[in-house]
């Protein structure tokens, strides 16, 4: 009985790991964009150090950027308090590079 049982579950399982597989990728690729926005303002502000670009350039590359990695923040935010976990304090984000 136990062997016709995994033989009639086996596609659902299948098709359960492949969303579990994916969604997994998913999360892996967002936390991939956080730190590829942190990496973008540092280059950015050796950019305005070095000279490379004016302050009009650079505030206004430096507020897109730091508009994205806000809502990547809101999101993870809005995700740990669907899961039931601690929401975070609101942190700004302006001046800070990892």
């Amino acid at each position: 009985m136990v062997l016709v049982d995994d033989i009639l579950m086996f596609p659902i399982r299948s098709v359960l790991w492949i969303f579990r597989e994916i969604h997994d990728a998913a999360q892996a690729e967002l936390a991939n964009e956080a730190d590829s926005i942190t990496a973008e303002l540092s280059y950015l502000y050796m950019r305005l150090e070095t000279g490379r670009i004016s302050e009009a350039e650079f505030a206004a590359e430096e507020k897109t950027l730091l508009d994205r990695l806000e809502t990547i923040q809101e999101r993870d935010r809005g995700e740990e308090a669907e899961d039931g976990g601690e929401e975070l304090q609101p942190q700004s984000v302006k001046g800070r590079v990892a």
